[in-house]
């Protein structure tokens, strides 16, 4: 795992980049990139222009989101309502988001892909889906 980090923040994560002519390689590993282990994966593909993904929080969850295509941009608010926009292009890093932090995916490029890397296995229940909901007022 990364020393220093503050993982209560959303904040980039560069990955292991191994460089060769024939074609680069990047890796990620339990516990050595990243604070948890993962319990689950997905990826989101095909999306239409102007078209966003995401428009929710996790309570408990941790993700971490690598665009291994493309670029999307990623904005993420605190329950305060404070926003960070985040433009992800390279396959060698990813986004770290702790629990608590509404997040969505805007801006597909073309082709785009972008893989998501949980700590849980989906729950409905872990959702937060209503925005007003989320902020602490």
């Amino acid at each position: 795992m990364e020393t220093m980090q503050d993982f209560t923040k959303p904040h980039i994560i560069n990955l292991p980049k191994i460089m060769d002519v024939r074609g680069n390689l990047s890796f990620l590993q339990n516990q050595d990139q990243i604070p948890f282990d993962i319990q689950r994966v997905f990826w989101i593909y095909d999306v239409p222009g102007g078209e966003t993904r995401g428009g929710h929080a996790y309570k408990t969850q941790q993700e971490i989101i690598i665009v291994i295509s493309g670029s999307i941009d990623i904005i993420v608010v605190d329950a305060q309502g404070n926003q960070t926009k985040f433009s992800l292009n390279r396959s060698y890093s990813g986004l770290y988001i702790p629990p608590m932090h509404w997040r969505h995916l805007e801006n597909f490029s073309t082709n785009s892909v972008s893989v998501h890397l949980s700590s849980s296995d989906f729950s409905e229940a872990d959702y937060i889906r209503n925005y007003n909901e989320f902020i602490v007022k």
